[in-house]
């Protein structure tokens, strides 16, 4: 009974070794989030065609409050309230880790959740498209076993494109 228990602990403690290895090295080489990373500019590009912004390329903004709160700190509040709080808390529940394709329950309400929080500060249609970034978001959170940075570097990198596309007033 003792050397079972020893046993059980053992791969518990190599499983979890190996998800900390997987995270802290292995993410850089990720062909998954670095193909989430090209498909940025897809995604404002499609931003602009859908919903035609007035642009404005002032460059000043990369240095503004505004823009760094924005890009950087929402983002990461974002991240680890949605993903990290809502999504972790969903995971634990017996149906969170069910999965539809390659998107778990736990995954596909926090987005939903999280796209209903931007109808307070988008429009219905803009609200609606941050859908899919959510859900790729929480894939990463997901594939990372609760590491939040993969997605707080993604989501980081699609507000900065968004906050350039739609110049917010300064």
């Amino acid at each position: 009974m003792t050397e079972g228990r020893r046993n059980t602990t053992q791969e518990k403690s190599n499983e979890s070794d190996s998800i900390d290895s997987f995270r802290l090295i292995h993410w850089r080489h990720d062909r998954q989030l670095g193909i989430a990373f090209l498909v940025a500019p897809f995604v404002w590009l499609s931003l602009y065609l859908i919903d035609r912004p007035a642009l404005s390329f002032n460059w000043e903004i990369l240095i503004s409050q505004q823009f760094l709160t924005l890009a950087v700190m929402m983002p990461i509040l974002e991240e680890i309230v949605f993903r990290g709080l809502v999504q972790g808390w969903c995971m634990n529940q017996r149906w969170g880790g069910n999965k539809v394709f390659w998107i778990t329950y736990a995954n596909i309400l926090t987005s939903i959740v999280f796209t209903a929080f931007h109808f307070i500060s988008h429009t219905p249609l803009m609200a609606l498209l941050v859908l899919i970034p959510s859900i790729v978001f929480g894939y990463f959170r997901d594939r990372y076993h609760g590491w939040l940075i993969p997605s707080i570097m993604l989501h980081c990198f699609y507000n900065a494109g968004y906050f350039l596309l739609y110049n917010p007033s300064l």
